[in-house]
């Protein structure tokens, strides 16, 4: 197994994260200990979870998915494992989260109450990576960095990371740490795939300039390239299937932003590239997203443990000059054409 480090930490990871979003809601407790038991075992030594999990976002629910991997954590040596969490985001951001009565906010008080929460729930007394959810457009951004760096002085987070930020806030935030010498953000996790390669564009140039890991969430579309929209009958029990039947309007604008006409089209095409070449397309996704020079770690997901398979054989796929100019062509010709 190859090792990466992430930013300019501590934290030697492997090229793949096991993402636990799914566990308590599509994954029940069993399902989710042989998920994580078939990661561990296959060498896989990041794990990533959040406050809010599991999705969709439920009041009921919150909290689930690192009770699950708390209890998990226990059959393993602690230290064996690299442990990333998030606390929401604010209550202002994309959606209101159903936690702390949906009042959440990126400041001192939040900040310390969600660490706290996790490690409780985690059964542990330090998390390795915690990360901003969504970033807070209210809070002053020094008020949230000397927040997340009393974390890191405490011993109870190791290091601190972003999530579904932007070039400026990642930027500006970094900026802060430096002159203010605090903790920095490492690390930033955004939507990054085949059907979403926007942060080609000032994030990874950022992140090479400054020494940031990108950790890619959902390399398949959230299951979109495994080819499984691309049929006449779309199953409601699949994830997008599930969203169109929820009466809330940003799951609905999340699933139509996923699946649609374009990025279906580029599918069909990436699923010829992946049969060409002897790969399945979930394959041939997840390894486009682990081969830039600016990612650690790619986040990978499932509802059960016999689905991890074609996400690991990504693990010893290095792919071609051919096959990379064939999905660039895709992306500038359907994703993002000029004019």
């Amino acid at each position: 197994m190859q090792y990466r480090y992430i930013g300019k930490s501590g934290l030697r990871v492997t090229p793949i994260c096991m993402g636990t979003m799914s566990f308590g809601s599509w994954s029940d407790k069993k399902e989710s200990f042989k998920i994580l038991d078939t990661a561990y075992e296959r060498g896989i030594n990041f794990y990533d979870t959040a406050e809010l999990y599991p999705v969709p976002p439920r009041k009921e629910y919150a909290g689930l998915t690192e009770e699950i991997l708390g209890e998990w954590l226990q059959t393993k040596p602690r230290e064996s494992i690299i442990l990333a969490s998030k606390v929401a985001g604010a209550a202002n951001g994309w959606f209101v989260p159903p936690i702390r009565h949906g009042y959440t906010a990126i400041d001192r008080f939040h900040i310390q109450r969600a660490v706290e929460g996790s490690l409780k729930r985690l059964k542990t007394d330090y998390i390795d990576l915690y990360q901003i959810h969504w970033p807070d457009e209210i809070i002053p951004k020094e008020v949230s960095m000397r927040a997340l760096d009393e974390l890191v002085q405490s011993g109870k987070v190791r290091y601190i990371g972003t999530s579904n930020d932007t070039a400026y806030g990642l930027s500006k935030s970094n900026t802060i740490a430096q002159y203010e010498k605090l903790s920095r953000f490492e690390s930033i996790q955004n939507n990054f795939s085949l059907l979403n390669p926007r942060f080609l564009d000032e994030l990874s140039t950022l992140c090479r300039k400054e020494d940031v890991s990108l950790l890619p969430y959902s390399p398949i579309a959230g299951g979109v390239l495994s080819g499984k929209y691309n049929q006449a009958f779309i199953d409601p029990k699949t994830r997008f299937g599930e969203y169109m039947k929820i009466d809330e309007p940003r799951q609905r604008a999340m699933s139509q932003r996923f699946v649609n006409e374009k990025t279906l089209l580029a599918t069909s095409k990436y699923i010829e590239i992946a049969n060409q070449h002897g790969m399945s397309p979930v394959t041939l996704a997840v390894a486009w997203s682990m081969h830039f020079d600016f990612v650690a770690s790619t986040i990978i997901g499932a509802r059960y443990a016999h689905q991890l398979e074609e996400s690991f054989k990504a693990l010893e796929t290095t792919l071609s000059a051919e096959i990379l100019r064939e999905i660039e062509t895709i992306q500038k010709e359907i994703l993002y054409p000029m004019g």
